[in-house]
């Protein structure tokens, strides 16, 4: 029996060498299945399920065997631990949160009151801003609040 990381593994490697042998990006994609970009690298790196009709559509637009368009449906576990710190990028963001996390923090109760942002009902969308000094990179979170309730 095959572990679920080795199957999403798979699944994941699969969709990284179509995309590379297809010279598709992640937009077009996105675009094929009517989702935020954002959210669909997510789901094809395997953070979020696909449901069965998004999936047999990916599997369609980038020449995916059954297995993988199966795998691409299950639910993931959401744990990678440290070894996602090793990466340079990824990493700036635990930077970003270790910096301005408290201050994040204080602005959105002053702002909403006690209660937090939702990771999971939020749209996440990545931009270039030119800058002469250099292009500068957009990171926009759009969380709902959830209030906490006693």
């Amino acid at each position: 029996m095959t572990s679920w990381n080795t199957t999403r593994d798979s699944a994941t490697q699969a969709v990284r060498r179509s995309l590379q042998r297809t010279g598709m990006t992640w937009m077009a994609v996105a675009e094929h299945i009517d989702r935020p970009v954002i959210w669909t690298i997510a789901a094809l790196l395997g953070s979020h399920p696909l449901p069965a009709d998004t999936a047999a559509a990916v599997g369609i637009l980038l020449e995916l065997d059954e297995d993988t368009v199966l795998a691409l449906q299950e639910q993931p576990y959401r744990l990678d631990g440290d070894t996602l710190k090793a990466d340079p990028t990824i990493y700036r963001f635990y930077e970003l949160l270790a910096v301005y996390g408290p201050a994040l923090k204080e602005a959105i109760h002053e702002e909403f009151g006690d209660g937090i942002m939702s990771a999971i009902n939020c749209n996440v969308q990545v931009d270039r801003r030119e800058d002469p000094d250099g292009d500068r990179v957009r990171v926009t979170i759009d969380g709902k609040f959830l209030k906490y309730q006693w």
